[in-house]
């Protein structure tokens, strides 16, 4: 990547006297016009590397946009959209906010517990404002948004963002969202943001009419022509944007969504890099979706880069123990689920250079410690990329199910839920999007047709009762709202999150595993070390007891009928933790 840390900035630039500073990055235009609503346009001036400029009064809440011959576009790095429209006008925005909490530093990567949260379906930002407490007293230690970039429509998971930089007016204002952080760390939470670097959403990006250059010719996407981050203009575009993030929202962290589909890892590693340079004095922490499991992101001798990853393999291989679904993407799972499942937990991925489905994947990552890899049961992902949307509640025994609740909690690696997991939650969680005319009809027929290869879709009437991802009743359903047990549920997240606080996070930052083994067809036991104390765990997702001798040391915790007399019960898990 080129270096980018003294280049012109993208989006507008409040200053005094009520004037501002509009950039655009346009290399492909002759001319660009600034018009404010109800002034007359204003010529901007060229500059060097396809830059255009202009300084006009223009205080905190005037309506601009750009006029490149006949089109008229937003500003792409809009701090907000006068009434959500992403194909309207742009507004100035003061960044200035009074910060209740602005001593917060933030928590230690250890110390996280993630809930991942889709603030629209909890009323927006405020909606989820009033959330953080219950949170909080459950044992959560941070909550991470999905995305909240500026989006077509009002309905939309965030992976459709066309304006990163301006919240999506849908859910509230750029204050209110400061006022979530600001309350989170109020509760002493931390606050993560989901960012989407690796595309544009389909509906209202104008980037490729003026600027041609920020995709790539020679690189198609599922989405278009590759984002090219080798310029400088692109490279800073996002890493801008991420600095405004983690600055004038202060955010504790931003988990990267798809980013081999970046592909383009110098640029990573020296937006990270700026990063921490520009907020060294707080905990900021990076996080990567990565289907490479590239280790090399995560760790060397000069330190990680990112501090952790989402670790799927976690999740694909629990979710063939708990459902015993085999096809599609958990097929590379179904083969020795156990062993699998042994190596995950001794050595974080479960591919480190295996094929997998037909190309190889990984790299080796037993030297990293547990704390690089998130792991989950559940997330938007793994349940809404289902056709029906269904949860674990309504897919897996309850006892088995519980049992791998505590595998996850009381692990090493760090915990994500997703909302309404810790209250047991059975409403769907669905795709959805606020699409209309041709490109709804695309959407809608394209998620049915992408389900076509399961055998329960196969039947083109099955798959006509896939819920239409457009209609206002399927963003409604995925309304998160409490199971049958949902008190049950959530005293054993309390519990189970108080062992991990007061037993196992103190030693997490000298953890090391002492390796896995496979005890039955489905139970596995593994031991790390966490300073100078030892962790044990051992889980069994059979029918029926296995042999199992182990479990030095206290108790800390046992779901089912536990261990005893030589033999792990069915359905069961165990921790305990002793003297090293």
């Amino acid at each position: 990547m080129p270096d980018t840390s003294s280049k012109p900035t993208w989006g507008p630039t409040l200053l005094p006297n009520g004037r501002t500073r509009f950039r655009l990055w346009a290399p492909a235009a002759e001319a660009v016009a600034l018009e404010i609503d109800g002034g007359a346009p204003v010529a901007m001036s060229a500059e060097a590397d396809g830059w255009f400029a202009a300084e006009a009064e223009a205080p905190a809440g005037t309506r601009y946009r750009f006029r490149i011959g006949e089109l008229a576009v937003p500003d792409p790095a809009s701090r907000l959209q006068a009434g959500g429209d992403v194909h309207g006008w742009s507004v100035v925005v003061d960044p200035a906010y009074a910060w209740r909490h602005g001593d917060w530093r933030g928590r230690p990567w250890e110390e996280t517990v993630v809930m991942e949260v889709h603030a629209g379906l909890l009323g927006g930002f405020a909606g989820a404002a009033e959330r953080l407490a219950d949170w909080a007293e459950l044992g959560v230690t941070a909550i991470e948004l999905m995305p909240v970039a500026g989006v077509s429509g009002t309905r939309n998971w965030g992976y459709d963002g066309v304006l990163p930089y301006a919240p999506e007016a849908s859910l509230g204002t750029p204050d209110e969202l400061r006022a979530l952080v600001d309350r989170a760390h109020g509760l002493g939470l931390s606050v993560l943001l989901d960012v989407v670097y690796n595309h544009f959403g389909p509906d209202g990006n104008y980037l490729g009419g003026y600027a041609p250059d920020f995709f790539r010719k020679d690189v198609d996407t599922p989405w278009g022509g590759a984002i090219d981050f080798g310029r400088e203009a692109v490279a800073r575009f996002f890493v801008d944007n991420a600095l405004m993030w983690l600055e004038d929202y202060r955010f504790d962290g931003l988990r990267f969504d798809a980013v081999h589909a970046i592909a383009d890892d110098a640029f990573l590693d020296a937006m990270a890099a700026e990063i921490r340079a520009r907020t060294g004095g707080r905990h900021v922490h990076l996080v990567l979706e990565n289907e490479s499991n590239d280790a090399a992101r995560l760790g060397g001798a000069a330190g990680a880069a990112f501090d952790a990853q989402w670790n799927d393999d976690f999740h694909n291989v629990l979710h063939v123990l708990l459902t015993g679904e085999t096809h599609g993407y958990y097929r590379p799972f179904a083969d020795a689920p156990a062993e699998r499942l042994a190596r995950c937990l001794a050595e974080g991925f479960v591919f480190q250079g295996e094929v997998f489905d037909a190309h190889t994947r990984g790299t080796p990552s037993a030297h990293l410690p547990p704390s690089r890899f998130v792991a989950f049961l559940q997330n938007h992902d793994q349940v809404g990329n289902r056709a029906m949307g269904e949860r674990l509640t309504l897919l897996a025994d309850p006892a088995k199910l519980r049992a791998a609740t505590g595998l996850l909690l009381l692990s090493p690696q760090i915990p994500l839920l997703f909302m309404g997991e810790e209250a047991g939650s059975e409403t769907p969680f669905l795709f959805f999007t606020d699409f209309h005319d041709d490109l709804a009809d695309a959407v809608r027929e394209g998620r049915r047709r992408e389900f076509a290869k399961f055998p329960a879709f196969a039947d083109p009437e099955a798959r006509e009762m896939i819920p239409d991802p457009n209609a206002e009743a399927t963003f409604a359903a995925s309304r998160p709202g409490p199971g049958p047990d949902a008190d049950g549920w959530r005293a054993l997240y309390r519990d189970l999150l108080a062992i991990r606080r007061d037993r196992i996070v103190p030693g997490l930052a000298r953890c090391r595993s002492l390796g896995a083994k496979v005890l039955g067809a489905k139970a596995v036991a593994a031991r790390w070390a966490l300073g100078e104390a030892v962790l044990e765990v051992a889980v069994n997702f059979g029918d029926e007891a296995v042999a199992f001798e182990g479990g030095e040391g206290e108790e800390l915790c046992a779901i089912g009928e536990g261990a005893r007399d030589g033999r792990l019960a069915a359905a069961s898990f165990v921790a305990w933790i002793g003297r090293g």
